[in-house]
């Protein structure tokens, strides 16, 4: 790692890399060591070294296309990353060349070229796909489209004409077949956030007689030999029926003209691809693409035939509900890869979500095979309208969905055995969680218990589905927004069901498994102050497994709860007969071993965890506490983006406990973090908070000698949000006239833009008492800024928050940062109570700015009403009058 801020290092191993001499297992090293420099060092991060220099960042640039497509494709594939990495910085504006060097290489007629720069086409065009619209990303993929369209399309048309001239060389079908691949995909990104002219009318033509053909193409060559992974065709035709449902979907008049004949070409597909796990991805998509299409008004009379439905039926929907032998092996030889596709939605891509898309249906009846697809098709049939948060939000009039619950699905939840046909069961728990927010409030609590049961099945699925039900129901909220489960419908099954959750932890499959954590964490915010009784058994067995995870952390949503679970304890029962100090006790031993081992991943919750100990302990502080203190300004810690906010948090909670203490010998090194805080663009917020809290805290005699040296610092960098300024003479000590060029350039501006409800009301006091309390304002040169501030004020007061961003002013996000190793989760129960330093003072701040100005204006007879009739607009003035009567104040006027 200290070697990557060497001039140089990048292209060492891009010439490693090339060395046709050296080792391929050195070279591919190479290869990737250079992708993972690229990515740790190319952003350029403030307030962080930039190890590639300017020189050397053009020479990769210049050299880098022409060094990936002369490299095996192992090799190839590493830069093309790395390409990608870089591009996504720099290009367009500091890439130029990028495009139009990458397209040089299409006439070259060597496909090992074309397919590397196709590959990195499609990996810096793929974001097209999901981002959300910019006139800076339209800007983009202009660029893009001016250069690459037109090659691309004459290299489609060429690769397409060179098809049947290989139709017998197999080596020859599949370069060819990956490269038609990745021109759909490049295609489809291009297109993706509008249809270009490049793609549109007539351009649009060869591009969709072309992909009709191939759909129809049938060429055992290059097809998959495997039963399980598709080969180059199958994934070229799930492509292209991907690409036809969006345009079916986004661009209605430009492809109503091909439509019907990509009908009928993905319905024969249809209906003669088998089941074959290879052709799941083909079929989803050719599903999505029939779905989409019937969903459109103007394409109802297709599907209008009750032929056409019946066929649709019995050749599509119903084989492809189907819970295959594939599914039974992924059910219980993968269960957690069984439990992403199909929990909340997460089984997109899959035939039987892509099937129950087309919502028709009918309901075999017969083994638990056919059970299990009438109850999926019961559940697409009944569902009209739903979301992630709530699942099915409208269910149809034609389906008694609590009926059927009642029917079909409790008598499987009440089966003794819980590992008995542990699909159904699994069936049964997901239909709960589909229609919870349509389903009678004593059928989710009759609920409960069933599902503490479930928690006990040996199936992954099957206790999986059970934890995650259980906190889907405690988290649901009725139409009022209040909690359908109430702690007294808990409470009776709490034990039991805490106790089958953490048995859950034991199985081998689910040691760290998210959503029995998450349903533990759900449990006890429930109960809250019920919890008092729980709380040690429930510290040990969390603490326990704290310990044994931290050894290895490798699964970051687990971890998360683990340590929300952690803090909720805390939050509810640490003040409860002294239990802070067995907390702390249990605690602290596994908190010291996380912070000299240095778990990066931990250490801010660690963190996190210690502040709301602090928080909640009366004084004095016990000495582990102020062991730690020391290592919390140790410059390295600070260096790790992600420690900052909690580091923060942990110092401010050691201030306001004991402000004695750090008023000492230890001031001078909290200033010391306040002022590289303030510094920075990124964490300057940070900085305020730090400042605010030493300002509230230390006694004023102890922070004298450095109020002007804080001064300078807040001036040397500005931010957004401010506290007042308490002394004129002070800031103009500083700089003559600097107090004015604060209002002016700061105050009147920008306080528009501070956001939270606590900070606008600190500002509307601090400029009140600036306005009605500081001489200096009424005389000059100070007295042309008083209308304007107080024009300011009045709009803080009736505007919305200001949320724009300076153009200049661009916030990098933790999890972007590269070579970021642990970022900043904040844990919500361990949030700080939001704090009001005028707590009682001026409850309404309209009411409060009447009566200072009438007690200035009694001071000052005359000279408010020239200020305020000559420096105010009429609007201004209107709310200023409404304020006065509200006060019952007469007008200053």
């Amino acid at each position: 790692m200290q070697l990557e801020g060497t001039s140089g290092y990048g292209m060492l191993l891009m010439q490693i890399a090339d060395g046709a001499t050296v080792d391929m297992r050195l070279r591919l090293a190479a290869a990737i060591n250079f992708k993972n420099f690229v990515k740790r060092n190319w952003r350029i991060v403030e307030d962080q070294p930039n190890k590639i220099s300017s020189e050397d960042r053009e020479f990769i640039k210049r050299t880098i296309v022409g060094l990936m497509l002369k490299n095996p494709e192992s090799i190839q594939r590493q830069l093309s990353d790395a390409i990608t990495i870089i591009g996504q910085e720099d290009f367009p504006g500091n890439w130029k060349d990028l495009i139009p060097e990458m397209v040089s290489h299409f006439r070259s007629g060597d496909f090992y070229q074309i397919n590397g720069v196709l590959r990195t086409a499609h990996s810096l065009t793929k974001r097209y796909r999901h981002e959300f619209q910019s006139q800076q990303l339209w800007a983009e993929i202009k660029i893009v489209l001016e250069s690459f369209a037109a090659p691309l399309t004459e290299l489609f048309h060429s690769t397409i004409q060179l098809v049947p001239q290989h139709a017998q060389n197999s080596q020859a079908l599949q370069v060819l077949f990956n490269s038609l691949l990745l021109i759909a995909k490049v295609f489809h990104s291009l297109t993706a956030q509008d249809l270009p002219d490049q793609f549109a009318d007539k351009n649009l033509e060869p591009w969709m007689n072309h992909f009709h053909d191939l759909l129809t193409t049938d060429n055992k060559l290059v097809e998959s030999d495997d039963d399980t992974e598709p080969g180059s065709l199958e994934l070229l035709k799930s492509q292209i029926c991907e690409t036809v449902a969006m345009f079916a979907q986004k661009y209605d008049e430009d492809f109503s003209g091909y439509l019907p004949k990509f009908v009928q070409a993905i319905w024969n597909l249809l209906v003669t691809t088998d089941i074959k796990p290879k052709h799941d991805g083909l079929v989803s998509n050719a599903l999505e693409f029939l779905a989409s299409v019937s969903e459109r008004p103007a394409y109802k009379d297709l599907f209008a035939n009750p032929s056409t439905l019946q066929s649709i039926c019995e050749k599509v929907i119903l084989p492809n509900l189907q819970f295959r032998e594939a599914d039974e092996e992924l059910f219980e030889d993968n269960p957690e890869e069984y439990v992403h596709r199909d929990l909340e939605g997460s089984d997109v891509g899959t035939r039987r979500h892509s099937a129950c898309n087309l919502n028709y249906a009918e309901n075999p009846v017969g083994n638990w095979r056919s059970k299990d697809s009438a109850l999926y098709l019961i559940a697409a049939i009944a569902t009209r309208s739903k979301t992630t948060k709530h699942g099915a939000t409208k269910t149809s009039e034609l389906v008694n969905v609590a009926d059927i619950f009642q029917s079909q699905c409790l008598p499987d939840l009440h089966r003794a055995a819980v590992n008995e046909q542990p699909v159904l069961k699994a069936d049964a728990i997901r239909y709960v969680v589909t229609f919870r927010s349509v389903l009678p409030r004593d059928i989710l609590v009759g609920v409960v218990p069933l599902m503490g049961i479930h928690l006990t099945s040996s199936s992954h699925v099957v206790h999986t589905y059970a934890a995650h039900c259980l906190e889907k129901l405690l988290v649901l909220r009725d139409s009022a927004g209040s909690l359908v489960m109430r702690p007294e419908d808990i409470k009776p099954h709490f034990e039991g069901l805490l106790v089958n959750l953490f048995a859950a932890l034991k199985f081998e499959t689910s040691q760290q498994n998210e959503y029995v954590m998450k349903a533990i964490l759900r449990s006890m915010s429930t109960m809250k102050d019920n919890l008092v009784p729980y709380s040690e058994i429930l510290l040990k067995e969390l603490s326990t497994k704290l310990a044994a995870v931290s050894l290895n952390p490798t699964k970051p949503h687990f971890n998360h709860y683990l340590f929300e679970s952690i803090c909720c304890i805390i939050r509810y029962t640490g003040k409860a007969d002294n239990k802070i100090e067995t907390f702390e006790a249990a605690l602290f031993p596994i908190i010291e071993s996380i912070l000299v081992r240095d778990v990066s991943e931990f250490v801010p919750y660690v963190f996190q965890i210690l502040s709301l100990m602090l928080e909640l302990r009366p004084s004095p502080i016990p000495p582990p506490y102020m062991v730690i203190f020391p290592l919390l300004l140790t410059p390295a810690l600070w260096e790790r983006t992600g420690n900052i906010a909690a580091l923060v948090r942990l110092l401010r909670a050691f201030i306001e406990k004991c402000p004695a203490i750090i008023s000492g010998d230890k001031l001078s090194a909290v200033l010391g973090v306040f002022q590289k805080l303030i510094a920075s663009k990124t964490n300057d917020h940070e900085g305020f908070y730090l400042i605010e809290t030493l300002i509230e805290s230390i006694k004023q005699v102890d922070l004298a000698p450095f109020i002007k040296n804080i001064f300078v610092i807040l001036f040397q960098r500005p931010a957004e949000q401010q506290d007042r300024v308490a002394l004129v003479e002070l800031v103009d000590s500083i700089q003559p006239k600097l107090f004015g060029m604060v209002v002016e350039k700061l105050f009147i501006p920008d306080v528009q833009k501070v956001g939270g409800q606590v900070e606008r009301r600190i500002c509307a006091v601090g400029i009140t008492k600036m306005l009605t309390e500081t001489p200096a304002m009424l005389s000059e040169p100070y007295v042309l800024l008083w209308a304007p501030l107080l024009q300011t004020l009045v709009k803080l007061f009736e505007l919305p928050e200001d949320s724009t961003i300076p153009e200049d002013e661009h916030f990098v996000e933790i999890e972007d940062t590269p070579g970021y190793q642990a970022s900043y989760s904040q844990l919500m129960f361990a949030g700080v109570k939001e704090h009001d330093p005028f707590a009682g003072y001026a409850p309404d701040t309209k009411k409060h700015l009447a009566q200072c100005l009438h007690q200035l204006s009694s001071k000052e007879p005359g000279k408010l009403q020239t200020l305020i009739s000559s420096g105010l607009s009429s609007d201004v003035l209107q709310y200023l009058q409404a304020y006065m009567q509200s006060a019952n104040i007469p007008t200053l006027l």
